[in-house]
This record gives structure tokens, C-alpha cells and sequence, in this order.
């Protein structure tokens, strides 16, 4: 999944950084994530995830990192089969 989400990144965060050199903890807010590209990142996940965020999870913490990403995409995920 991880390097899924830093295709997407690499595709939609416009980073001024190569998406390699950032660690999957790293605060992608400071690496350079704009606001405008999180959401362009977040609709980019929902479309090769083939998810929905929800309202509680449209937040910067979701976006906060790699690893948060996957955290939440996970977490959707599961929420989706317990449904």
C-alpha cells in the first residue's frame, strides 16, 4: 500500500522533494503538501483504493504522513466491511 500512496504523492503532492527521500513518518506538511494538493492526493487514494473519505477523516492528521495515510486508508477499509 505504501508504495501505492507514494505513486499518488509523487503524482499529486507536487513536493519540492523527491517522494524517495521522504521517510513513510515524515510530516508531508512540512516536506511541502499544500492544502490544494492534499485534497487532489486524497482524491487520487479514494480512486485506486476505490474509497470514500468521510467527513471525520477529511483532516490534516489523515494526511499528516505516509504512514498516516495508510493508517486511514485502512481504517477505512475495515470500516467498510464491517458495514
Amino acid at each position: 500500500m505504501n508504495t501505492t500512496i507514494r505513486e499518488l504523492l509523487a503524482k499529486f503532492g507536487k513536493l519540492p522533494v523527491s517522494v524517495d527521500q521522504v521517510a513513510d513518518d515524515a510530516d508531508l506538511y512540512a516536506v511541502g503538501l499544500t492544502s490544494f494538493a492534499s485534497v487532489q492526493l486524497m482524491l487520487g487514494i479514494e480512486e485506486a483504493f476505490d474509497i470514500e473519505f468521510p467527513d471525520n477523516l477529511l483532516n490534516r492528521r489523515s494526511f499528516a504522513s505516509i504512514a498516516a495515510i495508510a493508517k486511514t486508508v485502512d481504517q477505512i477499509k475495515d470500516s467498510r466491511k464491517v458495514a
